[in-house]
């Protein structure tokens, strides 16, 4: 395995010595959409292969509903794909020049990170989404994804490679760890600091929590997701009760699902039940502090301390009431995650002093926090979500991906 891992990082590398041009990597990622779209079939077989294994291995169903590759996953691909390929190169761009009274010019200008190992779990599309971001943003990268979906991940790796060699690019731009054994992940994280520039994970809190504690590599990522949604007292009834359905229940595995509402307390009486029970009977449970318990009507249980740092990832949801807009932004500031956090109201200095002071990667106002999503900001798809107070923050990108040089010129000075 060292041979092969180290192979694959040496291979990466010497990918990196040579840039492409826009026009190739146009070509190739149109290519690679045209390849996905003509072996559908084959992708299907392949993904049926991995979920007859989950379906072995008793994986849970919502699960394998993440794994699963159809025609309509897959023509979602494509269009992640295409966005991806519309958009301006983010490489070589000038971000900023200006003169020196010395008579030096100098330029800002934009480069790839360098080689990007990405960690990641269940979904398949992670594959095609990741590939065409780092290869277009001129990055080789190396995919390690979960077992469970194995076969799917290979495919998709392997037609990305054919669409490589049909332009004559380097076929290593993209590359695929098919060892399953686990220990291939502890060689990437603490032996390859010569080969990989940055690891990016996706996946649970488990995955994250490994590759942050034992990586010897710059990490991109989150490890949890406790995010918030404040209702304010100047909130919308009818917005209010919209949003937080969606936020907490729309999809309860997502790291952007509300998992802590907080209430003004002059708002109980209005907003209380009419909110709490339209997540109850769609099927949410309640965690409330004494004030939410005293004035809800339905079913609830008593929250801990604890409560406030969990992320449930499932249909749970606790709530606090504080007294006021300063107090909701120094509980998401205490017990957040620096992920996403949105503000119900409609007196813009409360908005305003929230989307400002809240630490957030992602900061929200009358939104949905469940639109923390690379996609959704337009980016195409993303290769992860960082809350690194170092940049890149919020949704990793085609523009997060590349960093930066000074390119300094003058007529013969030196410096006296």
């Amino acid at each position: 395995m060292k041979s092969y891992l180290f192979n694959l990082g040496k291979n990466a590398k010497k990918a990196s010595l040579k840039s492409i041009s826009t026009k190739i990597k146009n070509k190739v990622l149109k290519d690679y959409m045209n390849l996905i779209l003509n072996n559908q079939s084959k992708i299907i077989l392949e993904n049926q292969k991995d979920l007859n294994e989950a379906r072995k291995n008793k994986i849970k169903e919502n699960l394998i509903k993440r794994l699963l590759l159809d025609k309509k996953k897959i023509l979602e691909i494509t269009k992640s794909i295409k966005i991806i390929t519309s958009f301006r190169d983010p490489v070589d761009q000038v971000l900023k020049k200006w003169k020196r009274p010395n008579g030096l010019r100098i330029e800002k200008k934009t480069i790839p990170i360098g080689v990007i190992a990405v960690i990641y779990e269940s979904r398949p599309n992670v594959t095609s989404d990741v590939a065409a971001l780092c290869f277009k943003s001129g990055n080789p990268v190396i995919l390690k994804g979960g077992s469970e979906a194995y076969y799917s991940n290979k495919v998709l790796t392997n037609l990305f490679k054919k669409a490589l060699e049909k332009s004559k690019v380097n076929k290593n731009y993209v590359q695929f760890i098919e060892s399953k054994d686990r220990e291939s992940v502890n060689f990437l994280l603490t032996k390859m600091v010569d080969y990989v520039d940055v690891i990016i994970p996706r996946g649970g809190k488990g995955l994250v929590k490994k590759v942050q504690d034992l990586s010897r590599i710059p990490v991109i990522g989150h490890l949890e997701g406790v995010c918030h949604t404040y209702i304010d007292e100047r909130a919308d009834l009818s917005m209010s009760k919209k949003i937080t359905l969606n936020a907490k229940l729309r999809n309860t595995a997502i790291c952007g699902a509300t998992e802590t509402i907080l209430i003004h307390e002059k708002a109980l009486k209005k907003f209380c039940n009419t909110i709490l029970f339209n997540l109850e009977k769609n099927g949410c449970q309640i965690i409330g502090d004494k004030q939410i318990v005293k004035s809800y009507k339905g079913k609830i249980k008593n929250a801990k301390e604890s409560d406030w740092t969990k992320e449930y990832l499932g249909p749970i949801v606790s709530v606090k009431s504080v007294k006021n807009v300063d107090e909701a932004i120094n509980h998401i500031n205490r017990y957040g995650t620096m992920h996403t956090d949105s503000i119900i109201t409609q007196n813009m200095k409360s908005a305003k002093k929230f989307l400002k002071e809240v630490k957030s990667s992602i900061a929200m106002h009358n939104t949905s926090t469940q639109f923390a999503d690379g996609g959704e900001f337009g980016f195409g798809g993303e290769v992860g979500i960082s809350t690194n107070t170092l940049p890149p923050r919020g949704p990793v990108g085609l523009d997060q991906l590349v960093s930066f040089k000074y390119q300094v010129s003058s007529n013969g000075k030196v410096r006296k």
